[in-house]
């Protein structure tokens, strides 16, 4: 059920501070946990939680050395139906909840998916083995409320995830072994007094109230996907303004760089050009001063009448094939 969720990307994959770890092992810590409460069928209360797992440390991190266990994950007293098939990793239950035993490279992050279900009624006694950096609850919108104590929660708040309203409670840095209560009441509802209600006027003038709810977030296939990439230390909306400025950056060097040479070749296109007109300029002033040298020499009786009309002829014809060239560059 967990995987249909897409969730909050809120405290994901921040540069993690080293203060403020879990005083029994500084190594580990969980950047993000989420967890979505709701009603079983008998009555009982289910939690599915997911959590991501950090190995701080640059050497490979195989637990504390005074048992097989690499992780330790306790569950609040009364859980029951523990699941945690789904895990990657070899798991095994215990009676405080269970233990993982593959050891977790250095700056890597594991993904723990695990739920269990608590009796109707009973208040849900939370404690984390690490350092929770960010801790998400998720409630389904008509199917309860949250109240917890011992641990100070940001006020609900109504997001439309895959076509569904959740509620959101959002905790951030718990210190290890920090213990708080929940109790989660499925006929109590929180107030929307966080969402925004419009007015709008229907086409037989009655008003009706429209709320408006945030985005969907990413899912968790593209959550678990950055936590297991190299790059998981950056803040990921960090990270993708940094790439979108490299883009645009390459984008104005190339448009730049193609005008650039585009402004070359026309002015080299115009030089060339320039050079043909000068050309042809300098071949209509030698034809017009051969011609008139042509008359000169005639008027000198050096030529005979055909020997001037045959060469004056030759020069007219290329004196025209010069003016229609000339005249493209003039038109």
């Amino acid at each position: 059920m967990i995987k249909k969720f897409t969730v909050l990307l809120l405290g994901l994959m921040l540069l993690i501070p080293l203060n403020g770890l879990a005083a029994s092992d500084s190594k580990i810590i969980i950047d993000m946990q989420y967890i979505v409460v709701g009603p079983s069928e008998d009555g009982s209360t289910y939690l599915n939680n997911r959590g991501f797992y950090l190995n701080t440390a640059a050497d490979e991190y195989k637990g504390d050395g005074k048992s097989e266990a690499v992780l330790n994950v306790t569950l609040p007293k009364g859980a029951k139906d523990l699941d945690f098939s789904e895990n990657k990793i070899a798991s095994k239950q215990v009676d405080t909840g269970f233990i993982t035993t593959t050891p977790i490279p250095g700056d890597q992050r594991i993904e723990l998916p695990y739920s269990y279900r608590i009796e109707k009624g009973k208040d849900i006694n939370l404690s984390f083995d690490y350092t929770v950096k960010s801790l998400i609850f998720l409630v389904e919108e008509g199917k309860g409320s949250l109240e917890m104590s011992g641990i100070q929660a940001v006020s609900p708040e109504l997001l439309n995830m895959d076509g569904k309203n959740f509620w959101i409670y959002t905790i951030e840095d718990i210190q290890a072994n920090s213990p708080f209560s929940l109790v989660y009441n499925k006929d109590v509802q929180p107030a929307k007094k966080d969402t925004e209600q419009k007015q709008t006027t229907s086409e037989n003038g009655a008003n009706s109230a429209v709320t408006h709810t945030a985005p969907a977030f990413h899912n968790p296939g593209h959550l678990r996907m950055w936590a297991q990439s190299p790059l998981h230390r950056f803040n990921p909306h960090v990270f993708l303004i940094i790439i979108g400025a490299i883009v645009i950056a390459g984008i104005s060097y190339f448009a730049y760089f193609r005008r650039k040479a585009r402004l070359e070749e026309e002015r080299l296109g115009a030089d060339k050009e320039e050079k043909a007109f000068k050309q042809l300029m300098a071949k209509q002033k030698a034809i017009m001063d051969k011609i008139i040298e042509l008359e000169e020499t005639f008027g000198d009786g050096k030529l005979s009448e055909a020997e001037y009309q045959a060469k004056l002829a030759a020069y007219k014809q290329h004196l025209v094939q010069v003016k229609l060239s000339l005249r493209n560059y003039i038109e």
